[in-house]
């Protein structure tokens, strides 16, 4: 029986039949019935706690990811297994650069640094819809497990460093072609979101009331940040 999101899922019970994709000790694994995830292996249960909440902040902004499922190893983090029609941000059509643009407040609001990956490798196409694959890089630490510290702070700085860094280049190159009411629009995907919501989810996957006040006060600050674009 293949796992609900939240259900965990025993992963000594799947077969191995694929290799890792990315820097972390990595896998494909596969179910009695045939089903396959994509599990990888953190150095800390901080770590992988930190991407399952990422996950779930970007799901309740409506932002497309793969299917996130809890596990009982709490180093591990599982997702549902899509074989992608596209893999790489250069493959992609206008339209889906456009797809992928139009996530840039939720990018920034979880600031997620490593939304495109280093070769833009983190972003995909299934099914015509543009995914964020990995969101490791999203709140609390950086893509390769290092704490961001007073640089995740209450004030939303990556809205303008996502589209005009000369060391992201992938990023300046997508994010900084939007034009100003694409930025409006994306950042208002995240304004629209209630407290309420944002408290929910952030308690409901153990995440901490700091987080959660952080998560708003984030929040506002983009609400506030609209005004002065």
């Amino acid at each position: 029986m293949m796992a609900r999101p939240d259900q965990p899922l025993d992963t000594d019970q799947l077969k191995r039949v694929g290799s890792q994709i990315g820097s972390n000790p990595a896998g494909i694994y596969e179910d009695a019935n045939g089903r396959r995830y994509y599990i990888k292996t953190l150095e800390s249960a901080a770590l992988a706690r930190n991407e399952y909440l990422a996950a779930q902040l970007y799901q309740l902004a409506g932002a497309p990811t793969l299917t996130y499922l809890l596990t009982w190893d709490s180093h591990q983090i599982a997702t549902r297994w899509l074989q992608l029609d596209k893999r790489y941000l250069a493959h992609f059509s206008k339209n889906e650069r456009e797809q992928a643009q139009s996530w840039l407040g939720v990018h920034a609001w979880t600031a997620n640094w490593d939304a495109l990956g280093l070769q833009g490798d983190n972003q995909g196409v299934f099914q015509g819809q543009v995914l964020t694959l990995d969101l490791g890089g999203a709140l609390a630490f950086r893509a390769q497990g290092d704490p961001k510290g007073k640089a995740f702070g209450d004030q939303v700085e990556e809205i303008d460093r996502l589209r005009n860094n000369p060391h992201n280049l992938l990023a300046t190159e997508l994010f900084g072609a939007m034009s100003l009411d694409a930025v409006k629009r994306s950042i208002e995907r995240v304004t629209q979101i209630p407290e309420r919501q944002i408290l929910d989810r952030v308690r409901r996957h153990a995440g901490s009331e700091a987080l959660a006040l952080k998560m708003i006060a984030r929040r506002d600050w983009l609400a506030d940040h609209l005004t002065t674009l």
